[in-house]
């Protein structure tokens, strides 16, 4: 059945700070005529630049200083190469900070009940944890949620680096519903992006564009009562995890490997 008025949208995220393509599909629900941004909440023990360097102290050790590195560096160069895009982002985050909550747990009672009484229309997952019905059934349309990576042959984490880490041609997102067991459940819309010869950092960002006009999509659909969710195909894939430094450094040898190898014409 078709809603009338805007759809009421409540998203759930995690981490210390809001990740750049967080702040992106915000300003896209922001902007939307039909979709009505009720609720932002994103979990972490500590947000800010204090919760930046303890997330990545506890998941890369000794490598810390050269990520912060890399995140100043990555700020700047899209202060100066990408002006309008940086600032978009900086007037979003002012926009929503009335709405911006950061729970050190997204299912704690007292937060399921202000949830409730927010009355949202549908919930919706980007890069948060795994959350469990009584959060994600609260929402009267359910809640959807976004995965870069197709299932059920790369579920877990980190999928666009494995894929490509396997030498796969294509790296792909899904939207799904959400339900019990990780990125299980029913597919909404999916897509894929080529890998070619691009570093992970632009097949990346390429995947979360195409990502988000995906979502975005499948909302609108959900209010106009014209989704149309299917099973996901068989399988018993594993999942995959965070990669490990090893990981990392055997990743970048393989790409500049390819890098320098002739390219094959045909």
């Amino acid at each position: 059945m078709r809603e009338t008025g805007p759809i009421r949208v409540v998203l759930f995220t995690g981490g210390a700070e809001l990740q750049p393509d967080v702040l992106d599909f915000a300003e896209r629900l922001e902007k939307h005529a039909d979709i009505d941004l009720v609720g932002i909440f994103c979990q972490t023990r500590a947000h800010g630049i204090p919760g930046v360097v303890r997330d990545l102290w506890n998941r890369r050790g000794f490598l810390t200083p050269a990520l912060l590195l890399q995140r100043w560096l990555r700020i700047a160069t899209d202060a100066v190469l990408n002006p309008r895009r940086a600032a978009a982002r900086r007037w979003t985050a002012l926009g929503i900070e009335d709405r911006l909550h950061f729970p050190d747990d997204l299912h704690n009672p007292e937060l399921l009940g202000r949830m409730r009484e927010l009355g949202a229309d549908l919930g919706l997952v980007y890069g948060g944890p795994i959350i469990r019905r009584e959060l994600y059934s609260l929402p009267r349309l359910g809640t959807l949620g976004i995965h870069h990576g197709l299932t059920p042959e790369y579920r877990g984490k980190k999928t666009t680096f494995w894929a490509m880490y396997n030498g796969e041609k294509c790296v792909g997102v899904t939207i799904q519903k959400v339900a019990d067991g990780l990125d299980r459940g029913d597919i909404v819309a999916e897509g894929r992006v080529p890998v070619g010869r691009a570093p992970l950092p632009v097949v990346t960002a390429r995947l979360q564009r195409l990502g988000i006009e995906l979502y975005l999509q499948a909302i609108l659909e959900v209010r106009e009562g014209t989704a149309a969710f299917r099973p996901q195909p068989a399988g018993t894939s594993d999942l995959y995890r965070d990669p490990s430094t090893a990981d990392i450094f055997r990743f970048w040898w393989r790409y500049l490997a390819r890098l320098v190898k002739p390219a094959r014409y045909t």
